[in-house]
């Protein structure tokens, strides 16, 4: 098993690299969030991978961060979402955003993603919502199911799950807010700072 690659940065390609290590050149398979951290060629990358064999073809996935490489290997666990699949949905949101909206079940987040349907993200969310729960998502266990989709329209804003979070506990608990007040409120908490 190839774990990780250390080399020499030779091409560039739309979902793809190749790293030169020790005269081989390695093709390999990478988000465009971990794309855009290489540099240029010629330059000195580290990644960690995950080698993924089938019996017609060997393909290597390439990561910037630990935490990428582990969530793709738990998406690629969910019967019926391919590396392809995974590897589109580490490019269209952050490890934050996707752990955060299968943890809080927001299936219309991940359904914006290309390729998933409101049926792979119902599946997705079914299949590993425990396991994101435990371990993945920086937000407390004790969020407010009412306070779900807030969360959710702050990190598809830009915030991160942690910002996030932090903003929707300054909501007053057991008030009879829509959506769009507590949206408006936890906005308010990014302008005060």
């Amino acid at each position: 098993m190839i774990a990780g690659l250390k080399g020499t940065l030779q091409a560039l390609g739309s979902d793809w690299a190749i790293i030169n290590v020790g005269g081989i050149g390695f093709q390999v398979y990478m988000p465009t969030s971990t794309l855009s951290t290489l540099g240029a060629t010629g330059e000195e990358v580290e990644l960690h991978t995950h080698l993924h064999i089938r019996e017609d073809n060997a393909t290597l996935y390439g990561f910037a961060t630990a935490e990428e490489l582990g969530l793709f290997q738990t998406l690629i666990g969910v019967s019926g979402l391919g590396p392809k699949l995974a590897l589109a949905m580490l490019s269209a949101m952050g490890v934050e955003k996707i752990a955060m909206a299968i943890a809080t079940g927001s299936a219309n987040l991940l359904a914006e993603i290309p390729g998933i349907g409101k049926k792979t993200a119902n599946r997705l969310i079914l299949e590993l919502k425990e396991k994101i729960g435990a371990g993945w998502l920086a937000a407390p266990a004790e969020l407010a199911e009412e306070n779900v989709d807030v969360l959710a329209a702050l990190t598809s804003l830009g915030y991160s799950v942690r910002e996030a979070t932090r903003a929707v506990a300054t909501l007053p608990p057991d008030q009879e807010l829509t959506l769009e007040e507590k949206i408006k409120l936890a906005l308010q908490y990014f302008t005060s700072k």
